[in-house]
């Protein structure tokens, strides 16, 4: 399943970081924002423990969101940002990290680095901002599935249908979370109209 979000906000905020003049402080603090508006559409179900707390008026119970079932797994470089603003909300969850670059020529991703904690009886956030060919998205996804975790929740800022649709024909199993599918890919396998490249616009290195 895909569920591509209808908030005004995020909306807006996928189109301040098409805007050339947007800064490379701006366009993370952006994504940082686009990620927890669509990390609390994925999770508006996830399971809750009671906890006891102190408020005010004294001791209350309360539901609270499970963040030990949960893990957080950007794809570096790009998807530190997302990591950086969906912490800002549960600052409690696990992290892992995976490291994939594209080659331009091919347009196929290589992992060389990974650095995930053990995912039994956890639900993993895969954190992505593009999905253009789906290539890379679609190595994350087998690479976490060969650790075997409950669940695996794919949150990304902007893709093709192309893209879209190649991830969930490959895993139907996998949702995906998405602030804006956009046109179509270009001949370069280049998201149309898109933003640039996420990871050189966030870090300043294009």
């Amino acid at each position: 399943m895909y569920k591509e979000s209808t908030n005004v906000v995020v909306k807006h905020l996928v189109n301040r970081l098409r805007d050339v003049r947007t800064t490379s402080n701006e366009f993370r603090m952006t994504i940082e924002e686009i990620s927890r508006i669509i990390a609390s559409e994925a999770l508006c179900d996830f399971e809750t423990v009671s906890q006891n707390i102190n408020t005010w008026q004294g001791p209350l119970d309360v539901k609270m969101i499970e963040v030990q079932k949960l893990v957080l797994v950007p794809i570096l470089r790009a998807g530190e940002p997302m990591l950086t603003g969906i912490l800002k909300t549960l600052p409690y969850a696990r992290s892992g990290f995976l490291a994939m670059k594209r080659d331009e020529e091919t347009s196929q991703s290589k992992l060389f680095y990974e650095n995930i904690p053990s995912l039994e009886d956890k639900t993993v956030l895969l954190l992505d901002p593009m999905v253009a060919t789906g290539g890379s998205l679609i190595d994350g996804i087998e690479y976490l599935k060969s650790k075997n975790p409950k669940r695996i929740i794919c949150l990304n800022v902007l893709g093709s249908p192309y893209g879209v649709e190649k991830v969930q024909k490959a895993f139907p199993d996998v949702d995906m979370y998405i602030a804006q599918i956009d046109e179509r890919l270009d001949e370069n396998n280049y998201i149309r109209p898109g933003l640039g490249d996420a990871g050189d616009r966030a870090f300043n290195t294009n």
